[in-house]
């Protein structure tokens, strides 16, 4: 079967496919696609199409060679994982984010708190895919010997291994120190998917439609081979095809390549939802060519081996463009699983194997090192899957290949779901029962492989074991049972370390539990980077603590505990996604420790428990969503209440602070959060501090300085039990602001007296009025008896005057205890002329200051009023105004007028009002005078008989900003309108 296509061609084609795949990637991490594209959840779907490798392109016609529908499980097992997802991805997903847990060895090191867990799950993992990278190695090597009919296959397999260590290196190993996810990594290998499945799909079709002739001549050929038919069906029957289908549900997750792109190169949480009936449709699409390829090898005659008959019949029918379209194909199968499990193997080997044994030095560039010894662990792990692919001469069947592989990493299955569904498994069962499967494993399985055994016998148990296509499920099954035994046993007759519990609790499903409320002896994040230093250098300590904070959203100067615990955790994390759980906890520990404190006193974070249940919010169901709604009101009413709650705990770390605590203090809910209730600012904090400290539960009516301003509260504080440490007890306080409830008492009790000042006023007046009548006429009898006695006629004129003075402060007293109480007679009143009879009757006192009267009042100007008090208005004002003037000061009167109002304006150029007794200026006797210059009660009836004219006063003082001098009151009175005019 010649071809036309030699090496150089096929070696230049790979270059080149290779190069537009690094192009793809090159080009979504510029930028230059659209990010839309890289982060839909189509793009990642079909990312997780690196498990169907070289195993899947080519294997899986030689399994239903074999198995017949029994291959189906390659991809039903997947695809029952997928459809599982809720409770078997998702929770994986939400650790491996949460704890930035970047492979299964990281996530066992986590969950077990084990440096040895890490560094066995890593050993035996690359122990057990150097069988699947020396498959895709010899599918390459053995594909290019098919398309050249070269025997120089190790040569080839050689090229093939450098060429994908550079691209390898070139696509993942340049974002160790951002730990950015790579996202020209997914978008690739989402390209690459794309890729097999057009390539695959279209051999598919090409039998369907050229092979065959249609459906129709499909049928005939059936109903005329029907052995063919019947060799789908027979296996089975009794076949391994339900070992098969636990191998590949486990694979979704325990494979290295797998974890990496489902859990850790996930975008967005979303997009796992898609996937969940995304990944089975493209391994369905997959599936469907399968029996079509296979029949028409069969009817073709190909040559080749069956799992490579999507090859043989490009070549049969020498149909270049179908053989190469097969070879670019595989390739793209190939490469995409080498460059996905070499990544996450190569940082498993650093995180497990090289770091606990070798730290970079502090004064160094880490990220540097990290990133060079990860590419140097690449080149390793390639070369590795090449020398066992030399170890096998290049001469094993693929799907054997593929068997071995995917049965060591099925050890792995227990593990996982003890992290998801078994708190109390422990390290050791761990360690144990996966030494013991892959013990059986290595005997049953890797043992004849290498050494070319088709079986051996142990005379001591009369066991005879043969390893052929019928009997390599037996070792499976053997040592997964062996290995969840032991792992059972184990763990039952033994007990975990409070770490390991405590990691337990913070891996289960559903499980909101997080303990360790503790203060740290750090208490900034300087000190952070300060302590940080000494095992990663200055440099990179400063870096990690900005980065902690940035994904945080905290401040620099943050103090609050709780954030520096988050801070804490995030920086464990952080660390954990560049060198490993085991490294992080070890470095997190020693240089950021917790307090030594009363080992009774650990209590639940309720912080971080809040932040759990929102997070599980959409996701609960019945009697849990029913208890989240009813947490959700009743938090819910303790915020809206009108009355400030604070709670503590027994160490007075701050765990409520609703938001009438917020509107009255002035201190946001972030920021009091967490914080030390002795951190709090002045002057809440000796407010609360001193009343936590003192035995009285109440505390009335408190005085509080605030801002200038008083404030009034009542404080109260009940003690509770904390909700997660029973025993240990916490505080509720309560505080009122009474503020608004004290001025309005204020207020009606000075009204009150204005009252009983007014009814005492009345009464005096009354009472004085007769005696001041008669000293009156008396000594007007005395002056017209005695006129010819100068002496006596003055002094009986100026008793006359007295009494008209005392006479003048009655009718004052009794107008404002009167004030609104009679109905007036309403005239039009013009304000310029009562202006002019205002001034003429103060000109005639010559006491006070010289000032000049500037009446502007416009004469069309008419007010609805009583022009006797209107004019008392203006005399008390105009008198006010040329006490508080100078000699040769201006005093204006003037009007304006609006549609219904007329505007009554006094202006004085005087030395202005204070505006601390601004407020004060209506109340009766209250005057700035001394003591017999005035009353007091002047601006009282002037604001009582405007009052009368509803009308209203406004007073602007300093009236002239410029000179910070003069005052202007503005009064505002109804309009007289003339009939005429209407």
């Amino acid at each position: 079967m010649p071809t036309s296509f030699s090496l150089s061609h096929l070696l230049l084609l790979s270059t080149l496919y290779l190069l537009v795949l690094f192009g793809v990637a090159w080009l979504s991490e510029r930028g230059l696609i659209p990010r839309a594209i890289i982060r839909h959840p189509l793009t990642y779907t079909l990312s997780l199409g690196v498990y169907a490798s070289a195993w899947a392109f080519y294997s899986t016609v030689g399994l239903a060679y074999q198995y017949g529908y029994g291959f189906l499980a390659t991809y039903l097992g997947v695809s029952g994982a997928f459809m599982l997802a809720p409770v078997l991805l998702y929770p994986v997903l939400r650790i491996t984010r949460t704890y930035q847990l970047a492979s299964l060895a990281d996530l066992f090191a986590f969950r077990f708190r084990s440096t040895w867990s890490g560094a066995l799950t890593t050993l035996v993992m690359l122990a057990g895919m150097l069988p699947l990278l020396a498959l895709q190695i010899q599918a390459v090597a053995d594909t290019v010997g098919l398309l050249t009919e070269t025997p120089r296959q190790k040569a080839v397999a050689l090229g093939y291994c450098l060429l994908i260590m550079l691209f390898t290196i070139l696509f993942g190993a340049r974002h160790i120190a951002t730990r950015e996810k790579h996202e020209g990594l997914v978008f690739a290998i989402a390209f690459e998917s794309l890729v097999k499945l057009l390539c695959f799909g279209g051999i598919g079709l090409y039998a369907l439609l050229v092979v065959f002739g249609g459906p129709q001549q499909l049928d005939i050929w059936l109903l005329q081979n029907k052995s063919a038919l019947a060799a789908l069906h027979a296996p089975l029957q009794e076949g391994p095809w339900r070992t098969l289908l636990l191998v590949f549900f486990a694979s979704a997750i325990v494979m290295p390549h797998m974890y990496h792109m489902t859990f850790t190169e996930n975008l967005s949480p979303r997009a796992l939802v898609s996937a969940s009936w995304g990944v089975p449709l493209y391994l369905l699409l997959m599936s469907l060519a399968v029996p079509l390829i296979l029949w028409a090898g069969l009817k073709l005659g190909v040559e080749t081996k069956p799992e490579y008959f999507s090859l043989g019949i490009g070549i049969a029918t020498r149909n270049d463009l179908l053989a190469l379209a097969a070879f670019i194909g595989g390739l793209s199968a190939s490469s995409g699983l080498i460059i996905v499990s070499t990544l996450a193997l190569s940082g498993m080997a650093l995180n497990h194997l090289v770091l606990p044994l070798y730290q970079p030095p502090t004064e160094g560039n880490i990220y540097r090192w990290l990133k060079w010894t990860r590419r140097s662990l690449i080149l390793a792990i390639i070369m590795a899957g090449y020398g066992f692919y030399l170890l096998l001469g290049g001469e094993k069947d693929l799907s054997n290949l593929g068997i071995v592989a995917f049965v060591a990493t099925l050890q792995f299955l227990p593990g996982v779901l003890s992290v998801l569904y078994w708190p109390t498994a422990n390290r050791k069962g761990y360690i144990a029962g996966l030494l013991a499967g892959i013990g059986v494993w290595f005997v049953g399985m890797l043992l004849p492989l290498i050494g070319n055994l088709d079986g051996f016998y142990i005379p001591q148990l009369n066991l005879v074991y043969v390893l052929d296509d019928t009997s390599w499920h037996l070792a499976a099954i053997a040592a997964l049972t062996v290995n969840v035994l032991t792992f059972a046993l184990v763990s039952l007759f033994t007990e975990a370390s409070p770490e390991e519990s405590s990691a337990a609790e913070a891996c289960a499903v559903e499980n909101l539990r997080r303990p360790q409320r503790r203060e740290l002896s750090a208490i900034s994040p300087q000190e952070f980077a300060a302590q940080l230093a000494k095992p990663l250098g200055a440099r990179t300590a400063q870096r990690e603590v900005e980065q902690a904070l940035r994904d945080l959203k905290l401040p620099f100067d943050e103090h609050r505990p709780y954030a520096l615990r988050r801070l804490r955790d995030r920086i464990e994390a952080n660390l954990s996604g560049l060198m490993g759980p085991s490294v992080a906890q070890d470095i997190v520990e020693n240089f950021l420790p917790y307090k030594d404190s009363n080992p009774d006193y650990v209590t639940g974070d309720i912080h971080f428990i809040e932040n759990r249940l929102e997070e599980y919010h959409s996701r609960l169901t019945g009697l849990a969503a029913e208890l989240d709604a009813l947490r959700r009101y009743h938090r819910q009413t303790l915020q809206e209440l009108p009355m400030g709650v604070c709670s503590l705990a027994e160490d007075q770390e701050i765990l409520m602070w609703n938001r009438a605590l917020e509107e009255f203090t002035g201190l946001p809910a972030r920021q009091a959060l967490g914080s030390r209730l002795s951190t709090i600012a002045q002057p809440w904090r000796d407010l609360l501090v001193g009343f936590v400290q003192q035995p009285d539960e109440h505390l009335y009516k408190k005085k509080l300085s605030l801002d200038g301003d008083t404030r009034w509260l009542n404080l109260h504080k009940a003690v509770i039990d904390a909700p997660l440490a029973p025993g240990n007890s916490g505080l509720v306080l309560l505080i009122e602001d009474l503020t608004e409830t004290q001025t309005l008492e204020e207020r009606l009790v000075h009204s009150e007296r204005l009252a009983s000042i007014g009814r005492l006023a009345a009464g005096v007046a009354h009472e004085i009025g007769n005696p001041v009548t008669g000293i009156a006429c008396l000594a007007q009898n005395l002056r017209e008896e005695r006129e010819t006695d100068a002496e006596i006629t003055e002094t009986s004129s100026q008793i006359i005057e007295q009494t008209k003075r005392i006479s003048r402060i009655l009718q004052s007293l009794m107008s404002f205890a009167h004030a609104g109480n009679r109905q007036q007679a309403l005239y039009p009143v013009n304000l310029a002329q009562i202006t002019q009879d205002a001034i003429a009757l103060l000109s005639l006192n010559r006491q006070g200051a010289d000032v000049h009267y500037l009446n502007q009042c416009a004469p069309a100007h008419q007010v609805e009023g009583d022009p006797q008090r209107l004019a008392q208005v203006l005399i008390n004002l105009l008198s006010n105004a040329r006490a508080a003037s100078s000699d040769g000061d201006s005093i204006r009167i003037s009007s304006e007028v609006a549609e219904q109002t007329v505007y009554l304006i006094v202006e004085d150029q005087g030395s202005g009002i204070p505006r601390s007794i601004r407020d004060r200026l209506f109340e009766p006797f209250f005057t700035t005078k001394d003591p017999g210059q005035g009353t007091g009660l002047g601006l009282a009836l002037v604001y009582s008989i405007v009052e009368e004219h509803y009308g209203q006063i406004d007073i602007d003082s300093p009236a002239n900003p410029e000179t910070q001098r003069g005052t202007r009151f503005r009064i505002t009175l109804p309009r007289h309108v003339d009939a005429a005019m209407h």
